[in-house]
């Protein structure tokens, strides 16, 4: 008898009740897995910090984002653009 009593309260304990056993497990995976979240968002902010302090103090990092996103010259450069035949800039005959 005390047997039973003694699994019937463990298998309460893991299966039943307000507060599970399972559901306990299932949280704690989930914590765990906020937490792997919170430390990559982190990771991303610390960069994104890092690349936008290059943007205010770093004079090459200016240059090259004008380069390539705003396509700037410096004075006296010359800027030539090749059309692609595959990009449909052209017909292509067969």
């Amino acid at each position: 008898m005390a047997v039973a009593v003694l699994v019937g309260g463990v298998a309460f304990g893991a299966l039943g009740g307000e507060y599970r056993s399972i559901d306990y497990w299932r949280l704690k995976g989930e914590v765990r897995q906020i937490e792997y979240e919170i430390a990559d968002l982190e990771r991303a902010i610390d960069s994104l910090a890092a690349y936008a302090d290059s943007l205010e103090t770093d004079s090459a990092t200016q240059e090259r984002v004008a380069r390539e996103r705003f396509g700037m010259l410096r004075p006296g450069e010359i800027l030539y653009v090749r059309a692609d035949p595959d990009e449909g800039g052209a017909e292509r005959r067969e």
